[in-house]
This record gives structure tokens, C-alpha cells and sequence, in this order.
């Protein structure tokens, strides 16, 4: 009987939760609200405006772009750098 009464006095509670959710904008942290940037942050996120029309890369593009990464690796990478080669500032 306990477990009936318990169950009627949870069920009456639901209606309060569903309030919970409508006192306004939430932000990302606590009870700020949204900027402007979050907004649009979680709109990419979320990806609601994503394009309908997906960007493809041509064959010819892809190996351009294979190649570039590959022809990276071929310069070793120096131990140290030279500190004076770059100049210096307020130098004409």
C-alpha cells in the first residue's frame, strides 16, 4: 500500500518537473544566459545549419593535396634552430 502512495506522489511531482525546463534562456554554464558566440558555437555543433549541398573535392584536387602532405615529410626536421637567422625586431 506504501508503494501505491509513493507512486501516486511522484506521478503528482511530474508536472513540476516539465516547469523546470521553462523559466528561460540557459547558457552553457549554470543560469547565464546565452551569448552570441555560444549560440552560434552550439548551432555548429549541433550541425542545424549545415549545407545541403556537402563540398567534394575533385580526384585531381585530392592527389594536389596528397602530394603537398607527402612532399612535407622530406625536410628533416633540425635537432636545434639557428637563433639568428630569422633577424631581429625593429630591424629595417
Amino acid at each position: 500500500m506504501k508503494g501505491v502512495g509513493i507512486g501516486v506522489a511522484l506521478l503528482a511531482c511530474l508536472p513540476l518537473v516539465g516547469l523546470a525546463d521553462e523559466r528561460g534562456p540557459k547558457g552553457l554554464v549554470g543560469e547565464q544566459v546565452e551569448t552570441q558566440t555560444a549560440h552560434w558555437l552550439r548551432l555548429q555543433r549541433e550541425g542545424r545549419l549545415a549545407s545541403d549541398h556537402p563540398q567534394t573535392s575533385t580526384p585531381a584536387e585530392r592527389e594536389l593535396a596528397l602530394q603537398r602532405w607527402l612532399e612535407s615529410h622530406k625536410h628533416p626536421i633540425p635537432e636545434f634552430y639557428e637563433q639568428d637567422v630569422g633577424g631581429k625586431l625593429g630591424e629595417q
